[in-house]
């Protein structure tokens, strides 16, 4: 599962790179059409985000995380296959994404609902650790083969990378031993789906803890789609770097990503796993708008890195931290609805934010369009301060628990 994972993450951080790439090298595409195309990828968060909960509870995770990256690496293969036949637009690009982020959708929904039963409770912050720090370093290793990639074979061919890698995932997910008891069958009313759904939102919704890390996520990630998606066109348009200097230059940035990880069980250790995630995500990330300060000379170039690898370290530890809390905090049998109902808020904001950066971009400008998404992530996390967390030095193991 960790190979697979690792995989799965080093294909997404190379579709990152390229598909914004082929929409603006190969069909020049507008500002607001890449935009469009990042927002494609997480609409269907938005669209099946709450009953994909409810299917994953009822079916085998792990064939569920096999027929997502199935989809997915033949979905990519679409996209050198369309533009050999002269037959890619940007049409057909963002169906691409939205059929990807659905797949997306169920696969992450069902690997955070299966890892607890492969990961023992007591080693569940290792796993997740792990888990994000090797994702992280395949995300910064996709990221840069992503722009060697485009420049060297062109982005259109990046895709078949691409794909290669969700088969990879697929090949490893197979091999898993570990098979989920048959839950014992039941027989459902009709509207029980929607109710199942309602269970997961009323668990969020009335539990203080799951309710603000749900909030703070869902406006942290409005603000880090807005600033993703204008990020290519940014670096290309404005800045002036070749696609492979996007790519390197994302990469480097992104090795805050491996830090977080690293650094996530010391600071959990030394300060409890409240405050670090007050640490990681308020503290860490204020050196995130130094991005919009980027330039072509060397000075310039330090700042995004710095301000980048702020937001990687934040975003990754905060990240370990939130997932060994929601899979200990929750009981198994719900754990894929709460799963679903969070990523339904939190990722339900990324189509928005990357629309919201698209259309203000396109008024305003790239850049100070960028100056006020930057800013929105650390100013975000003030919601956890409103919240029961900043009383306590860790987040609870279970409902009703505070330490």
């Amino acid at each position: 599962m960790w190979c697979g994972e690792s995989a799965g993450k080093f294909g997404a951080a190379v579709t990152g790179v390229v598909l914004p790439l082929v929409a603006v090298s190969v069909l020049h595409a507008t500002t607001f059409e890449v935009s469009l195309l990042n927002a494609a990828s997480w609409v269907p968060w938005l669209v099946i985000g709450l009953p994909a909960g409810v299917w994953v509870d009822r079916l085998p995770r792990r064939t569920v995380m096999l027929c997502s990256d199935a989809v997915s690496c033949v979905l990519f293969v679409c996209v050198p296959l369309a533009y050999w036949l002269g037959a890619l637009d940007v049409g057909r690009l963002l169906l691409v994404a939205l059929l990807a982020g659905t797949a997306a959708v169920f696969f992450q929904t069902a690997y955070t609902a299966y890892l607890p039963g492969i990961v023992g409770p007591g080693d569940q912050a290792e796993g997740n650790a792990k888990l994000h720090g090797s994702a992280s370093a395949a995300q910064i290793a996709g990221t840069g083969a992503g722009g060697l990639i485009a420049q060297v074979a062109g982005s259109v061919n990046g895709m078949l990378t691409n794909a290669a890698t969700f088969l990879i995932s697929f090949l490893c997910v197979a091999r898993i031993r570990y098979r989920e008891p048959s839950a014992p069958p039941v027989e459902r009313a009709r509207g029980a789906l929607f109710r199942e759904v309602g269970e997961g939102v009323r668990l969020v919704a009335r539990d203080p803890y799951l309710r603000s890390l749900t909030l703070f996520g869902a406006a942290s990630n409005l603000f880090l789609a807005g600033y993703q998606s204008l990020l290519v066109v940014f670096l290309v348009r404005d800045v002036g770097l070749t696609d492979s200097g996007v790519g390197v230059l994302v990469a480097v940035g992104g090795a805050g990503g491996v830090v977080g990880a690293l650094v996530v069980r010391r600071g959990v250790t030394r300060f409890g796993t409240a405050r670090a995630l007050l640490l990681f995500e308020i503290g860490v990330p204020a050196l995130a708008p130094l991005m919009a300060l980027t330039s072509r000379d060397a000075a310039g170039l330090a700042l995004f890195v710095i301000g980048y690898a702020s937001v990687s370290v934040g975003v990754v530890a905060g990240n370990v931290i939130k997932a060994g809390f929601q899979q200990g905090y929750c009981p198994a049998d719900v754990l894929g609805r709460v799963s679903a109902c969070s990523s339904f808020l939190n990722c339900g904001t990324l189509p928005l934010g990357a629309l919201l950066a698209g259309a203000l971009g396109t008024w305003f400008g790239v850049r100070p369009t960028l100056w006020l998404m930057i800013a929105g992530i650390p100013l975000s996390a003030l919601i956890l301060l409103c919240s029961p967390i900043r009383r306590h030095r860790d987040l609870p193991t279970r409902a009703g628990a505070t330490a």
